[in-house]
Protein backbone atom coordinates (compact mmCIF):
# COMPACT_ATOMS: atom_id res chain seq x y z
CA UNK A 1 0.00 0.00 0.00
CA UNK A 2 1.34 3.31 -1.16
CA UNK A 3 0.52 5.80 1.87
CA UNK A 4 1.10 10.09 1.48
CA UNK A 5 3.73 9.27 4.33
CA UNK A 6 5.64 6.91 1.36
CA UNK A 7 5.34 9.96 -0.99
CA UNK A 8 6.49 12.53 1.02
CA UNK A 9 9.95 10.52 2.28
CA UNK A 10 10.57 10.08 -1.17
CA UNK A 11 10.24 13.48 -1.91
CA UNK A 12 12.39 14.66 1.05
CA UNK A 13 14.80 12.12 -0.32
CA UNK A 14 15.00 14.21 -3.38
CA UNK A 15 14.81 17.61 -1.91
CA UNK A 16 15.52 17.26 1.98
CA UNK A 17 13.37 19.23 4.20
CA UNK A 18 16.36 20.77 5.76
CA UNK A 19 17.31 22.20 3.06
CA UNK A 20 14.87 25.21 3.36
CA UNK A 21 15.28 28.03 4.12
CA UNK A 22 14.35 29.59 7.86
CA UNK A 23 11.14 31.48 6.95
CA UNK A 24 9.35 28.21 4.69
CA UNK A 25 7.36 26.02 5.82
CA UNK A 26 7.39 22.97 3.53
CA UNK A 27 6.19 19.73 4.35
CA UNK A 28 3.34 18.00 4.88
CA UNK A 29 0.98 20.81 5.69
CA UNK A 30 -2.49 19.17 6.40
CA UNK A 31 -3.89 15.76 6.14
CA UNK A 32 -2.76 12.12 8.08
CA UNK A 33 0.15 10.68 6.07
CA UNK A 34 -0.90 7.10 6.95
CA UNK A 35 -4.05 7.30 4.52
CA UNK A 36 -3.64 5.51 1.61
CA UNK A 37 -2.46 7.42 -1.71
CA UNK A 38 -5.41 7.75 -4.29
CA UNK A 39 -4.00 10.09 -6.40
CA UNK A 40 -1.87 13.14 -6.69
CA UNK A 41 -2.88 16.73 -7.94
CA UNK A 42 0.34 18.67 -8.73
CA UNK A 43 0.03 22.70 -8.48
CA UNK A 44 2.18 25.66 -8.11
CA UNK A 45 0.02 27.21 -5.24
CA UNK A 46 -2.74 24.89 -3.47
CA UNK A 47 -5.90 27.69 -3.41
CA UNK A 48 -9.63 27.07 -3.06
CA UNK A 49 -9.86 26.09 -6.63
CA UNK A 50 -6.71 23.84 -6.92
CA UNK A 51 -8.82 21.52 -3.78
CA UNK A 52 -11.55 21.77 -5.95
CA UNK A 53 -9.90 20.04 -8.99
CA UNK A 54 -8.38 17.39 -6.22
CA UNK A 55 -12.25 16.61 -5.41
CA UNK A 56 -12.74 16.56 -8.78
CA UNK A 57 -9.95 14.30 -10.13
CA UNK A 58 -10.63 11.85 -6.68
CA UNK A 59 -6.94 12.82 -5.47
CA UNK A 60 -6.38 12.77 -2.05
CA UNK A 61 -2.62 14.55 -2.15
CA UNK A 62 -2.03 17.96 -3.35
CA UNK A 63 1.52 18.64 -4.48
CA UNK A 64 2.32 22.14 -3.98
CA UNK A 65 5.40 24.23 -4.71
CA UNK A 66 4.40 27.09 -2.69
CA UNK A 67 2.92 26.39 1.10
CA UNK A 68 -0.89 27.64 1.97
CA UNK A 69 0.58 27.93 5.49
CA UNK A 70 3.74 30.31 5.86
CA UNK A 71 3.04 31.85 9.40
CA UNK A 72 1.60 29.93 12.42
CA UNK A 73 -2.34 29.81 12.50
CA UNK A 74 -4.42 30.81 15.64
CA UNK A 75 -7.72 30.29 14.14
CA UNK A 76 -9.00 28.19 11.42
CA UNK A 77 -12.64 30.54 10.30
CA UNK A 78 -12.59 30.90 6.71
CA UNK A 79 -12.25 34.40 7.10
CA UNK A 80 -9.47 34.61 4.04
CA UNK A 81 -7.92 32.37 1.43
CA UNK A 82 -5.73 30.46 3.13
CA UNK A 83 -8.36 29.36 6.22
CA UNK A 84 -10.76 28.63 3.34
CA UNK A 85 -8.51 26.34 1.48
CA UNK A 86 -7.56 24.62 5.28
CA UNK A 87 -10.93 23.96 5.83
CA UNK A 88 -12.06 22.67 2.67
CA UNK A 89 -8.69 20.21 2.56
CA UNK A 90 -9.89 18.76 5.52
CA UNK A 91 -13.36 18.42 5.01
CA UNK A 92 -12.47 16.27 1.88
CA UNK A 93 -9.93 14.81 3.57
CA UNK A 94 -7.53 16.10 1.18
CA UNK A 95 -3.71 16.12 2.25
CA UNK A 96 -1.48 19.38 1.29
CA UNK A 97 2.45 19.10 1.04
CA UNK A 98 4.60 21.64 -0.08
CA UNK A 99 8.10 21.17 -1.22
CA UNK A 100 9.50 24.82 -1.96
CA UNK A 101 13.11 26.17 -0.84
CA UNK A 102 14.13 23.30 -0.12
CA UNK A 103 13.41 22.49 -4.06
CA UNK A 104 15.30 25.84 -4.68
CA UNK A 105 17.95 24.53 -3.12
CA UNK A 106 19.04 21.45 -4.76
CA UNK A 107 20.77 20.47 -8.14
CA UNK A 108 18.68 19.72 -10.97
CA UNK A 109 15.73 21.70 -8.95
CA UNK A 110 13.62 24.71 -9.89
CA UNK A 111 16.16 27.11 -10.93
CA UNK A 112 17.72 24.44 -13.47
CA UNK A 113 14.34 23.72 -14.67
CA UNK A 114 14.60 27.36 -15.91
CA UNK A 115 18.15 26.66 -17.36
CA UNK A 116 16.39 23.28 -19.13
CA UNK A 117 13.90 25.54 -20.19
CA UNK A 118 16.55 27.66 -22.56
CA UNK A 119 18.36 24.98 -23.39
CA UNK A 120 21.90 25.99 -21.55
CA UNK A 121 25.08 24.42 -20.87
CA UNK A 122 27.51 23.57 -18.54
CA UNK A 123 24.54 24.39 -15.91
CA UNK A 124 25.76 24.22 -12.32
CA UNK A 125 24.44 25.67 -8.71
CA UNK A 126 25.00 29.63 -9.17
CA UNK A 127 25.47 30.22 -4.77
CA UNK A 128 26.36 26.95 -3.39
CA UNK A 129 25.21 26.54 0.73
CA UNK A 130 27.62 26.60 3.80
CA UNK A 131 27.06 25.23 7.25
CA UNK A 132 25.23 21.85 5.64
CA UNK A 133 28.26 19.32 6.44
CA UNK A 134 29.70 17.75 8.94
CA UNK A 135 32.79 15.31 9.40
CA UNK A 136 32.62 11.71 11.53
CA UNK A 137 36.16 10.75 12.81
CA UNK A 138 36.38 7.06 14.33
CA UNK A 139 38.80 4.53 15.38
CA UNK A 140 38.60 0.94 15.02
CA UNK A 141 40.61 -1.96 14.79
CA UNK A 142 42.90 -2.14 11.59
CA UNK A 143 41.04 -5.32 10.52
CA UNK A 144 37.73 -3.94 10.80
CA UNK A 145 37.71 -1.01 8.98
CA UNK A 146 36.63 -1.89 6.11
CA UNK A 147 33.19 -3.17 7.51
CA UNK A 148 32.82 -0.13 9.00
CA UNK A 149 33.66 2.16 6.06
CA UNK A 150 31.17 0.16 4.24
CA UNK A 151 28.73 1.14 6.64
CA UNK A 152 29.30 4.69 6.60
CA UNK A 153 29.24 4.88 3.22
CA UNK A 154 26.18 2.77 3.00
CA UNK A 155 24.65 5.84 5.14
CA UNK A 156 25.63 8.29 2.72
CA UNK A 157 28.61 9.60 4.14
CA UNK A 158 31.74 9.80 2.00
CA UNK A 159 29.89 11.91 -0.97
CA UNK A 160 32.26 14.47 -2.53
CA UNK A 161 30.52 16.02 -5.92
CA UNK A 162 30.83 13.73 -8.36
CA UNK A 163 33.41 11.47 -6.33
CA UNK A 164 31.74 8.50 -3.62
CA UNK A 165 33.29 6.52 -0.87
CA UNK A 166 35.78 9.09 0.04
CA UNK A 167 37.64 8.72 3.25
CA UNK A 168 40.89 9.71 4.98
CA UNK A 169 42.96 7.06 6.70
CA UNK A 170 45.56 7.14 9.61
CA UNK A 171 47.32 4.34 11.20
CA UNK A 172 48.20 4.63 14.72
CA UNK A 173 47.73 3.29 18.38
CA UNK A 174 44.23 3.15 20.57
CA UNK A 175 44.67 2.44 24.31
CA UNK A 176 42.46 1.76 26.71
CA UNK A 177 42.21 -0.16 30.09
CA UNK A 178 38.47 -2.39 30.67
CA UNK A 179 37.24 -2.05 34.01
CA UNK A 180 35.15 -4.41 36.22
CA UNK A 181 31.70 -3.40 34.02
CA UNK A 182 33.46 -3.80 30.79
CA UNK A 183 32.72 -6.49 28.15
CA UNK A 184 35.62 -5.57 26.08
CA UNK A 185 36.15 -6.85 22.29
CA UNK A 186 39.74 -6.84 22.87
CA UNK A 187 41.80 -6.93 25.58
CA UNK A 188 41.61 -8.27 29.50
CA UNK A 189 39.92 -6.38 32.64
CA UNK A 190 42.26 -4.15 34.41
CA UNK A 191 45.09 -4.76 32.17
CA UNK A 192 46.20 -1.57 29.65
CA UNK A 193 46.01 -2.26 25.91
CA UNK A 194 47.83 -1.09 23.30
CA UNK A 195 46.02 -1.77 19.47
CA UNK A 196 46.80 -1.01 15.80
CA UNK A 197 44.08 1.30 15.32
CA UNK A 198 42.38 3.36 11.80
CA UNK A 199 41.44 6.44 12.30
CA UNK A 200 38.30 7.08 9.51
CA UNK A 201 37.13 10.21 8.63
CA UNK A 202 34.29 11.09 6.20
CA UNK A 203 32.20 14.09 5.60
CA UNK A 204 28.06 13.84 4.91
CA UNK A 205 25.33 16.16 4.64
CA UNK A 206 24.41 17.05 8.07
CA UNK A 207 20.65 15.86 7.88
CA UNK A 208 22.23 12.24 7.32
CA UNK A 209 23.93 12.46 10.81
CA UNK A 210 21.55 10.40 12.83
CA UNK A 211 21.92 7.61 10.10
CA UNK A 212 25.19 8.06 9.67
CA UNK A 213 26.12 7.38 13.58
CA UNK A 214 24.11 4.46 13.95
CA UNK A 215 25.10 2.73 11.23
CA UNK A 216 28.86 3.40 12.56
CA UNK A 217 27.86 2.31 16.34
CA UNK A 218 26.06 -1.05 14.42
CA UNK A 219 29.37 -1.88 12.47
CA UNK A 220 31.59 -0.95 15.16
CA UNK A 221 33.16 -3.68 17.35
CA UNK A 222 34.25 -1.87 20.16
CA UNK A 223 31.75 -1.70 23.44
CA UNK A 224 31.87 1.73 23.36
CA UNK A 225 33.36 3.05 20.47
CA UNK A 226 35.07 7.00 20.68
CA UNK A 227 33.90 9.14 17.78
CA UNK A 228 33.90 13.01 17.03
CA UNK A 229 31.36 15.12 14.91
CA UNK A 230 32.32 18.36 13.62
CA UNK A 231 30.79 21.07 11.96
CA UNK A 232 31.93 21.99 8.99
CA UNK A 233 32.02 25.24 6.68
CA UNK A 234 32.28 24.28 3.59
CA UNK A 235 30.41 24.87 0.98
CA UNK A 236 27.85 21.81 -0.14
CA UNK A 237 28.11 21.73 -3.68
CA UNK A 238 25.22 19.86 -4.07
CA UNK A 239 22.93 22.28 -2.50
CA UNK A 240 22.17 26.20 -3.29
CA UNK A 241 20.47 28.75 -5.04
CA UNK A 242 19.77 29.53 -8.17
CA UNK A 243 21.56 28.31 -11.61
CA UNK A 244 24.24 29.62 -14.35
CA UNK A 245 24.68 28.12 -17.70
CA UNK A 246 25.53 28.97 -21.43
CA UNK A 247 23.65 29.54 -24.01
CA UNK A 248 24.97 27.22 -27.11
CA UNK A 249 25.63 29.99 -29.11
CA UNK A 250 26.02 33.84 -28.59
CA UNK A 251 23.39 36.04 -29.54
CA UNK A 252 22.53 39.79 -29.24
CA UNK A 253 20.35 40.92 -26.32
CA UNK A 254 16.94 41.55 -28.43
CA UNK A 255 17.18 38.14 -29.84
CA UNK A 256 17.73 36.92 -26.26
CA UNK A 257 14.77 38.37 -25.17
CA UNK A 258 12.61 37.31 -27.85
CA UNK A 259 14.07 33.75 -26.91
CA UNK A 260 13.75 33.78 -23.40
CA UNK A 261 9.93 34.89 -24.53
CA UNK A 262 9.14 32.15 -26.83
CA UNK A 263 11.23 29.85 -24.51
CA UNK A 264 9.10 30.55 -21.44
CA UNK A 265 5.52 31.42 -22.45
CA UNK A 266 6.03 35.16 -21.56
CA UNK A 267 3.95 38.22 -22.00
CA UNK A 268 5.76 40.79 -21.01
CA UNK A 269 9.40 40.89 -19.69
CA UNK A 270 10.61 43.57 -17.37
CA UNK A 271 14.46 44.35 -17.94
CA UNK A 272 17.31 47.15 -17.01
CA UNK A 273 18.78 48.71 -20.22
CA UNK A 274 20.12 46.23 -22.74
CA UNK A 275 24.08 46.11 -23.45
CA UNK A 276 25.61 46.11 -26.62
CA UNK A 277 27.83 42.88 -25.64
CA UNK A 278 27.57 39.47 -27.03
CA UNK A 279 24.94 37.55 -24.77
CA UNK A 280 26.37 33.82 -23.62
CA UNK A 281 26.05 33.55 -19.85
CA UNK A 282 23.25 33.47 -17.87
CA UNK A 283 22.10 33.35 -14.72
CA UNK A 284 18.88 32.25 -13.24
CA UNK A 285 16.67 31.70 -10.13
CA UNK A 286 12.95 30.68 -9.78
CA UNK A 287 11.09 32.93 -8.04
CA UNK A 288 12.74 36.25 -5.94
CA UNK A 289 16.13 36.26 -6.66
CA UNK A 290 17.43 39.51 -6.29
CA UNK A 291 19.52 38.00 -3.13
CA UNK A 292 21.72 36.65 -5.51
CA UNK A 293 22.37 39.66 -8.25
CA UNK A 294 25.89 40.43 -6.80
CA UNK A 295 26.69 36.97 -6.82
CA UNK A 296 25.44 36.75 -10.52
CA UNK A 297 27.51 40.05 -11.23
CA UNK A 298 30.79 38.03 -9.78
CA UNK A 299 30.13 35.53 -12.21
CA UNK A 300 29.82 37.86 -15.19
CA UNK A 301 26.56 36.58 -16.42
CA UNK A 302 25.35 38.60 -19.10
CA UNK A 303 21.59 38.25 -18.05
CA UNK A 304 20.48 37.26 -15.06
CA UNK A 305 16.34 35.98 -15.08
CA UNK A 306 14.61 35.78 -12.15
CA UNK A 307 11.57 37.69 -10.79
CA UNK A 308 10.02 40.21 -7.96
CA UNK A 309 12.80 42.82 -8.04
CA UNK A 310 11.69 46.04 -6.74
CA UNK A 311 12.37 49.28 -8.61
CA UNK A 312 15.66 50.43 -6.43
CA UNK A 313 17.24 46.74 -7.04
CA UNK A 314 17.23 47.50 -10.89
CA UNK A 315 19.52 50.31 -10.25
CA UNK A 316 22.01 47.78 -8.99
CA UNK A 317 22.92 46.44 -12.28
CA UNK A 318 24.95 49.08 -12.79
CA UNK A 319 25.50 48.57 -16.62
CA UNK A 320 27.30 45.28 -15.70
CA UNK A 321 24.33 42.69 -16.65
CA UNK A 322 21.01 43.17 -17.85
CA UNK A 323 18.39 42.11 -15.54
CA UNK A 324 15.46 40.13 -16.91
CA UNK A 325 12.09 39.96 -14.42
CA UNK A 326 9.86 37.79 -16.06
CA UNK A 327 7.14 37.28 -12.95
CA UNK A 328 6.96 34.98 -10.05
CA UNK A 329 4.66 32.94 -11.51
CA UNK A 330 6.15 32.77 -14.71
CA UNK A 331 9.50 31.71 -13.54
CA UNK A 332 8.16 28.80 -11.65
CA UNK A 333 4.90 27.33 -13.19
CA UNK A 334 7.36 24.73 -15.18
CA UNK A 335 7.96 23.65 -11.33
CA UNK A 336 5.20 21.81 -11.71
CA UNK A 337 6.73 19.65 -14.51
CA UNK A 338 10.04 18.97 -12.26
CA UNK A 339 8.18 17.71 -10.05
CA UNK A 340 5.64 15.46 -11.92
CA UNK A 341 8.83 14.02 -13.21
CA UNK A 342 10.30 13.47 -9.74
CA UNK A 343 7.03 11.42 -8.68
CA UNK A 344 6.38 9.37 -11.86
CA UNK A 345 9.57 8.30 -11.62
CA UNK A 346 8.98 6.29 -8.46
CA UNK A 347 5.00 5.66 -8.49
CA UNK A 348 4.45 5.17 -12.22
CA UNK A 349 1.27 3.01 -11.14
CA UNK A 350 -0.46 5.97 -9.13
CA UNK A 351 -2.58 8.58 -11.10
CA UNK A 352 -0.52 11.74 -11.13
CA UNK A 353 -2.01 14.73 -12.40
CA UNK A 354 -0.92 18.22 -13.29
CA UNK A 355 -3.57 20.92 -12.52
CA UNK A 356 -5.01 22.91 -14.98
CA UNK A 357 -5.83 25.19 -12.71
CA UNK A 358 -4.08 29.17 -13.27
CA UNK A 359 -3.28 30.25 -9.84
CA UNK A 360 -1.20 33.50 -10.96
CA UNK A 361 -3.16 36.40 -8.54
CA UNK A 362 -1.07 38.71 -11.26
CA UNK A 363 -2.87 39.96 -14.26
CA UNK A 364 -2.13 42.31 -17.05
CA UNK A 365 -3.55 44.66 -19.06
CA UNK A 366 -1.92 46.09 -22.68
Amino acid sequence: MVTIKTVAQYLESIAPLQYQESYDNSGLIVGNEEEELKGILISLDCIEEVVDEAIRENCNLIVAHHPIVFKGLKKITGKNYVERTILKAIKNNIAIYAIHTNLDNVANGVSYKIAEKLNLKNVRILETKKQLLQKLVTFVPEEHKKKVMDALFQAGAGQIGNYQNCSYLIEGTGTFQPNEQAEPFIGTTGEMEYVKETRIEVIFPSFKSSGVIAKMLEAHPYETPAYDIFNLENELIESGSGAIGELEKALNAKQFLLYLKESMGLQIIKHTPLTNSPIRKIAVCGGAGSFLLNRAIREKADFFVTADFKYHEFFDAEGKMVIADIGHYESEVFTKDLIFDILNKKFSNIAILLSNTNTNPVQYFY
